[in-house]
């Protein structure tokens, strides 16, 4: 990175850790930071319309429907979350390349299970080997992101049909007295109102969240806890040009204050979302705006 950093074995103090944390495995790690955020950023409003839509079939009137969304909520909700990490995603990725399989392979003879290999054609393999590394890398994410939307989405729409049975029934029954019909009284009436209910639950996941993204190491994506243990173990002068010891205490000690910032921050955004939400609401949050104002 620096002009000075040609021969680390010359450098010391600040010079010599300038070039240490300018490295390209430092490089990667501090990519590995906007693939977490990037994570969040994707993971979040997706796993909110799972949960969306797993609280509507929950309270359909069609009862397979019905079935459907609470099925769903119950089973993703009672498996450890590790446990569904590392079952999903291999059954996941393997389900596409059988469908693929059936589709470019008709001719193929062999069984696809031989002991306990999954054995599929050459094209039908996803990623293709021949692929390049960013499309491995970006097929690995995806895999991450639909797993992660699906786990936390169960937890969202648990949320969420609490949230809709919070709002009083009496508010449904008015719009409907008034001509609404079933349907806009669900989107004009309680969908609004439910948001200010959900909000406790739905912040606490959105922290769960942020913890759990460590998870990815178990995907095969290389996060901010993969780097950090990498380039926290100790190096030999032998192997590498900067030589130090176990240093993995400080590189966890860097990743706890990143959490504890990053929690910190999106305490105070969702304590200002509650506000806003709670503005003209019959809730306690809401009462308590409108005597301040008064």
């Amino acid at each position: 990175m620096f002009s000075y950093c040609a021969d680390p074995t010359t450098l010391e103090g600040l010079k010599w850790l300038s070039c240490y944390l300018t490295t390209g495995k430092h490089m990667s790690l501090y990519w590995s930071l906007g693939t977490v955020l990037l994570l969040l950023a994707i993971t979040a409003p997706t796993a909110l319309l799972f949960g969306f839509l797993g609280a509507m079939s929950a309270r359909a009137r069609f009862a397979p429907l019905s079935w459907i969304g609470k099925t769903y909520i119950a089973i993703v909700r009672g498996v450890p979350d590790i446990a569904f990490f590392l079952f999903f995603v291999i059954a996941l990725d393997q389900m596409f390349e059988w469908t693929r399989h059936k589709v470019k392979c008709p001719d193929w003879t062999e069984p696809i299970r031989q002991g306990n290999d999954f054995v599929v054609c050459d094209a039908a393999k996803l990623p293709l080997g021949s692929s390049p590394q960013w499309v491995h890398e970006t097929y690995g994410f995806s895999l991450a992101v639909l797993t992660f939307a699906i786990v936390f989405g169960a937890f969202a729409a648990n949320v969420l049909f609490g949230a809709m049975r919070s709002v009083p029934r009496a508010q449904i029954e008015t719009a409907e007295a008034y001509g609404m019909t079933h349907h806009q009284a669900f989107w004009r009436i309680l969908v609004p109102q439910m948001w200010i209910y959900a909000l406790p639950g739905l912040s606490n996941l959105w922290m769960v969240l942020i913890k759990a993204t460590p998870l990815l190491f178990l995907l095969g994506v290389e996060d901010i806890v993969y780097w950090a243990r990498e380039l926290g173990g100790a190096k030999l002068a032998r192997y590498s040009d900067y030589a130090h010891g176990d240093w993995r205490m400080w590189y966890f000690l860097a990743l706890l204050v990143f959490y504890l910032i990053f929690t910190r921050i999106s305490e105070i955004a969702l304590e200002r979302l509650t506000q806003k939400l709670s503005r003209g609401q019959a809730t306690t949050g809401g009462e308590a705006l409108r005597k301040a104002g008064a």
